[in-house]
């Protein structure tokens, strides 16, 4: 099986979004799959210009000749595709995005129904059959994932492929080490690492296993003095 990972946190390893792939990319590899991590900040990309060469001139080429070459042979020969962002201004990163963009030369021009819908037919090479999403956010409530979600289905339906869940975790500064704090979080933590086994394994991720993952950590209330008591009137 083989996943390819795009980190699409500015901060990279370094931040929550990194902070919860680790355990989940170590299930995957348990569950023998052979994952590969790419970051979308700094990428050596410029932003698709909407020129259409790849479904024209060139077709399933991108005329610009940068890194994203690369890349979208390594999307195209992946099995499962996960895309990982903090939720920035209610989506994606910005890189992230950038990032998405690119791939168009993945598909056709023309159009094609289906489900009663306009799509881009995919290019006969592209083999990537799954799509998942893992996502931090800082605020509490899991509503702030919604956009996003609704974002990645519709990527999901245009790469022709199936979305396969969210690994969702509000908050998720809290799972920080360097945090301290008394409440314990080594269940969140076994079952990020489940979610990646268990996408693996059997194609999708449990709702118990991703309810764990988002479960509360500490009450509300309690988050909101944190965060008053960090940034105060800055």
């Amino acid at each position: 099986m083989e996943v390819l990972v795009i980190n699409g946190s500015p901060r990279k390893d370094r931040g929550a979004t990194g902070g919860i792939l680790s355990p989940f990319v170590e299930g995957m590899k348990e569950a023998k799959a052979d994952v590969d991590v790419i970051y979308s900040k700094g990428l050596d990309i410029g932003d698709c210009r909407g020129c259409f060469n790849c479904w024209t001139n060139t077709p399933g080429k991108c005329i610009q000749n940068d890194e994203m070459t690369e890349v979208l042979a390594k999307i195209a020969d992946s099995d499962i595709l996960v895309l990982a962002t903090p939720v920035y201004v209610d989506g994606m990163t910005g890189s992230l995005k950038s990032f998405l963009d690119r791939s168009i030369p993945l598909l056709h021009g023309r159009f094609e129904l289906r489900d009663d819908h306009c799509r881009h037919p995919r290019r006969a090479h592209v083999k990537t059959e799954k799509l998942a999403l893992v996502s931090v956010s800082g605020f509490t409530e899991m509503d702030n994932f919604d956009s996003l979600i609704h974002h990645m289905k519709a990527l999901s339906k245009n790469l022709g492929c199936e979305f396969v869940g969210s690994l969702l975790r509000p908050y998720a500064w809290m799972l920080d080490p360097a945090q301290e704090q008394d409440a314990p979080v080594s269940d969140i933590l076994e079952s990020i690492k489940q979610a990646g086994y268990e996408l693996i394994s059997e194609g999708t991720m449990k709702e118990e296993t991703l309810a764990t993952v988002a479960r509360d950590i500490i009450p509300r209330e309690e988050v909101i003095k944190m965060m008053q008591g960090y940034f105060g009137d800055k």
